[in-house]
Parts: structure tokens; C-alpha cells; sequence
């Protein structure tokens, strides 16, 4: 019998993280553990490791993946705001555990600093096209907006009924300057 062929690590790598999100979005990611992992995938814990250095790198993996998919959401809209607003409340209703992965679940990444990952940096680049100032402090203040929104969203703290109401009131006081 031949010996297997080595396979891909990057294509293991994105079966890891397929298995990741899978898991994830159907039992919360305490239940994304390197063993269910192996289990979901049919190969050993080893296997795993030999793509990810643990379940961190894992979740931090898919925190990645979340920010590219949120930055090709918001560059792939009109740069208005009120489009980029609804483009990033939509990424986040749609990938609510994604989006966890991104904002509520440790990383060790520093957030509109010069050593910030690149899909950080893009995603952050996306909304301040859309709220432009001298520092970059209107997209910061719009992010939080959005984050919040998207976060009291998620656990039905905010009535559904008022979603658009909130998004109209939030585009208004962030655009309220450039109407004057």
C-alpha cells in the first residue's frame, strides 16, 4: 500500500474553518473545540493542530475571514452611508456568530493601529469612505453605532418593528454636519 499523499494546508486549513463556522453558527462557539473539530472533519486531533496552532488561531482565523467578508459587503455598495449602514447591519444579522467571532470573543488584535491586520484596516477603510473626515473619527463613531446597533440586534434587546426607525435616526445624527 502506498502512503497517502500530504495534503493541501490550505485547503485543510479552510475545511478547519468551514467545520468551524458550521459548528459555530449551530451550537455557539463554545461548542468549537479541536476535538468536535477532528470528530466533524473524520481525522485526529493532530490534524488540526497541524493547521492551527489551537482553538484560538481557529476562532481568530474566522475573525479574519468575518472582517474581509464585512469589508466586500461595504465596498461592494454604494459608498453612501446609509448604504454602507445597511450593509453592515445585514453582514451582521447574517453571520451573527461570525460577527462574534470579530467583536465579543478574545483576540489579541489592536484595533486603527498601524500593526492592525489588513482586513481590519480595509473593513475600517469601507465605513470611513462613507463618514470621511480629517482623523477618522466619524467611521470610528459610526462603527460603534453600528456595533451596537448590530450587537442589542442580535439579542433581541431592540424591537425588530424599529429596525429601519433606528438605522433612519443614526444616518441623520452622523449626517447631520454635512446638511448644515
Amino acid at each position: 500500500m502506498s502512503p497517502r499523499p500530504a495534503p493541501d494546508l490550505e485547503q485543510r486549513r479552510a475545511q478547519v474553518l468551514r467545520a468551524a463556522r458550521e459548528l459555530a453558527e449551530a451550537d455557539g462557539w463554545p461548542a468549537v473545540t479541536v476535538r468536535r473539530l477532528a470528530g466533524e472533519l473524520g481525522v485526529t486531533q493532530p490534524v488540526i493542530y497541524s493547521a492551527f496552532a489551537g482553538r484560538q488561531a481557529v476562532i481568530d482565523a474566522v475573525a479574519l475571514a468575518g472582517f474581509d467578508e464585512v469589508a466586500a459587503a461595504l465596498e461592494a455598495v454604494d459608498p453612501s452611508p446609509r448604504a454602507r449602514m445597511r450593509a453592515y447591519l445585514d453582514f451582521a444579522a447574517a453571520h451573527p456568530r461570525v460577527y462574534e467571532a470579530m467583536f465579543s470573543l478574545p483576540s489579541g488584535w489592536a484595533f486603527a493601529t498601524d500593526d492592525s491586520p489588513e482586513p481590519l484596516r480595509r473593513a475600517f477603510s469601507a465605513l470611513q469612505a462613507a463618514f470621511p473626515d480629517a482623523d477618522g473619527t466619524r467611521a470610528e463613531v459610526a462603527w460603534a453605532a453600528l456595533h451596537g446597533l448590530a450587537t442589542l440586534q442580535a439579542g433581541g434587546r431592540l424591537r425588530a418593528s424599529h429596525a429601519q426607525a433606528r438605522l433612519d435616526l443614526v444616518h441623520r445624527m452622523l449626517t447631520q454636519e454635512e446638511t448644515r
